[in-house]
């Protein structure tokens, strides 16, 4: 069964994922998209590129890939199905980072986008994105739709369109998306304070879609760049595309080999980030995003509310409150922070995974905008980003976390857990009591002094994940170890 999670559909190559299944995801939204009235001003004249023949407008969508194994097949199989269901296709002619192609959805007013890509997951997945016509991520109302005409579709065979025949009646058009998202790019930076900076950075691609874009970016801003791993490679060097302190160790030694004042990295699709101070040193998704805040407002002297998902540090908090600014919380997903930027009154968007975006740019993470982000503060400060950070930390407070994944082997073992959790809750963690539960999304136990134990079963993995966090490193290792017990049945 066909199920959207946090960031799409995924599935096993051979298993779930597969170029009948793929058909069935293209044919079933581009009947969505001809039935919703909401996308018919994202549209052509049939005339305008085929003649005379018709008069009804068409929608056009943009269709993308990462680099993973046969990404690009899947989405020629997309283009073709699109095509056969009256739907024209910017087609991009090489792959590229997911927030590439939301930034074209935008430019050319299609009426959505498709990305191949399992993002951070393992080379053996992959998956579909769907960015409807505002450029981020699908929202449960679109999803739960596509789902419910998925589920009538049955068993039902979708035919497609040959690429050639698509080409030749220009139902495709093949398009080098780059410039679209580099101009985009531009817009939201001090490109002056990046160029005089003369900084020199190493930059990981691992292997993902993002190797064609950060370096050559960078570079057009006068920064001199050490590359790793930007050929091509479908089994990302034999481990997991997702930025972590372990994943970048041969970024680290390459810092310290060659005196590099920061280590930028993004994900298989470049919707997430992995950053690298000074010496190599790991900076948590969680403090790259307070970083983040605390130079739009006090840098970049930008004004607006503040998103976070629920499970994500009050560090973030804590330096939106110290510059007078409202922040949301909200459910685990991009989706939902996605929301809150379309609104136009939201300065920064964040989640503890490892995604970020910013007013004026697409409502959706974008991995390679947070590290230009890094960059460009660390060019406005000229010093560490840990100086910057331990001095936010004694204006506004010391806030250690973490995150650990737990695999459960199966999802009957996640449901008797989150039941034991509703009807059997912890009154009292790490020697203090529980003050406040939320379960808007997982459970949150929240103590009076601000620290919490956050416990929630993923959205694209079979795992279950703890998150801690306290104003001390050792109360936030008595919250880990209460964590681990209730995970366990002995709490």
């Amino acid at each position: 069964m066909i199920r959207f999670g946090t960031g799409g559909w995924r599935g096993q190559f051979c298993d779930e994922f597969t170029f009948a299944n793929v058909r069935k995801v293209a044919h079933t939204i581009s009947a969505y998209v001809k039935e919703n009235p909401d996308f018919g001003a994202a549209s052509v004249d049939y005339r305008t590129w085929v003649g005379e023949g018709k008069s009804s407008p068409v929608p056009v969508v943009v269709v993308g890939y990462d680099t993973r194994f046969l990404s690009e097949d899947f989405a020629h199989e997309v283009a073709g199905v699109l095509a056969l269901d009256g739907i024209k296709t910017i087609l991009s002619a090489a792959d590229l980072p997911t927030p590439a192609v939301a930034a074209a959805v935008l430019a050319r007013k299609a009426v959505g986008g498709f990305m191949i890509t399992a993002s951070q997951s393992h080379s053996h997945y992959n998956g579909v994105k769907w960015m409807p016509y505002w450029g981020g991520a699908a929202t449960p109302a679109v999803t739960e739709d596509i789902e419910r005409r998925l589920e009538l579709l049955g068993s039902h065979v979708i035919k497609t369109m040959s690429l050639d025949r698509s080409l030749r009646e220009s139902w495709i058009e093949t398009a080098d998306l780059r410039p679209i998202y580099f101009k985009q790019l531009a817009s939201l930076l001090d490109v002056k304070v990046i160029r005089k900076a003369k900084l020199r950075v190493g930059v990981d691609a691992m292997f993902g879609s993002a190797r064609n874009y950060l370096r050559p970016f960078l570079e057009s801003l006068g920064v001199e760049v050490v590359g790793l791993h930007e050929g091509r490679d479908v089994l990302f060097g034999g481990r997991a595309p997702e930025p972590s302190p372990e994943s970048l160790a041969e970024l680290a030694q390459t810092m310290a080999k060659k005196k590099l004042s920061l280590g930028l990295a993004c994900d298989g699709d470049g919707d997430r980030f992995g950053i690298l101070d000074a010496g190599g040193r790991w900076m948590a998704p969680n403090e790259v995003l307070a970083l983040a805040l605390e130079h739009l407002a006090a840098n970049r002297g930008m004004k607006g509310k503040v998103a976070r998902s629920v499970m994500t540090s009050h560090f973030v908090d804590a330096v939106a409150k110290s510059h007078g600014l409202d922040i949301r919380e909200t459910p685990v997903g991009f989706k939902f922070i996605g929301d809150l930027l379309r609104t136009g009154q939201f300065l920064l968007g964040g989640e503890e995974s490892g995604g970020l975006s910013i007013r004026g740019h697409v409502p959706d993470k974008d991995g390679i905008l947070a590290c230009l982000l890094m960059l460009e503060l660390a060019a406005y400060e000229r010093k560490p980003l840990a100086v910057v950070r331990d001095r936010l930390f004694k204006r506004v407070g010391a806030f250690h976390n973490l995150r650990q994944d737990f695999a459960m082997a199966r999802s009957r073992e996640i449901q008797e857990l989150e039941d034991r959790l509703r009807v059997r809750p912890p009154l009292e963690l790490a020697g203090a009591s529980v003050w406040r539960i939320d379960q808007s999304d997982g459970f949150k136990f929240i103590l009076r002094d601000g620290s919490w134990l956050g416990l929630r079963s993923s959205g694209t993995a079979p795992v279950f994940r703890l998150y801690a966090e306290a104003h001390e490193p050792q109360k936030l290792a008595a919250l880990v170890d209460a964590g681990k017990k209730l995970l366990q049945g002995r709490i």
